[in-house]
């Protein structure tokens, strides 16, 4: 039995699994960030809330954003690209912990920005991370990519440089709660030539 890698487009219905891979590529960040609708009393779980916003049909970095990655006919990964247009300076930090990354997107407006690329921990090790990877460079048409890793990430970090991305820059990370880990987030940019 041959088992084949294939890439699709996401469809609305495979937000519960983008809401996932989302946070696994975000190492728990999503889920802190989707955690405020439930303090809010709007959603009963932050994984809800992932799905909601990943669902929806006009924000930046949901579904129609995003490509699948299969592995014999199950979702193993996914990558969310789109192009970053002038509207990030308009963008107001809802928390703290939000304005380091919009502060490095505004220095990459222009570029295709990878904002997610996750693979299932049973799946890596496959290459399903550097198709997902290869894809959006190739969606990119000839322009700059971007994205934003945190520094402790060397498997991400060893991916990046292995695809020609270099460190544009690096700003502090703000601090998730007290004893989180330190780190600072670095943009990096894969110039086409």
């Amino acid at each position: 039995m041959t088992v084949a890698l294939h890439l699709r487009a996401a469809e609305r219905r495979d937000a519960a699994d983008l809401a996932i891979l989302v946070d696994i590529a975000s190492h728990g960040f999503a889920t802190w960030l989707w955690h405020g609708a439930v303090m809010r009393g709007s959603k009963d779980t932050a994984m809800e809330q992932g799905r909601s916003r990943l669902r929806m049909d006009d924000e930046p970095g949901a579904w129609k954003d995003a490509t699948l990655a299969e592995w014999d006919s199950e979702i193993a990964g996914v990558s969310i690209g789109y192009d970053l247009d002038e509207n990030v300076r308009d963008i107001v930090a809802p928390h703290p912990v939000i304005k380091p990354l919009l502060d490095l997107q505004v220095m990459v407006i222009g570029s295709r920005f990878i904002d997610s690329l996750g693979v299932y921990r049973h799946h890596r090790g496959k290459g399903i991370g550097r198709a997902l990877l290869a894809h959006e460079i190739d969606k990119a048409n000839g322009r700059q990519v971007s994205l934003i890793t945190e520094s402790h990430n060397d498997t991400a970090l060893a991916l990046y440089a292995a695809n020609g991305f270099a460190e544009q820059a690096r700003l502090q990370a703000v601090p998730l709660f007290e004893d989180s880990k330190r780190h600072e987030w670095v943009l990096l940019a894969r110039n086409m030539t």
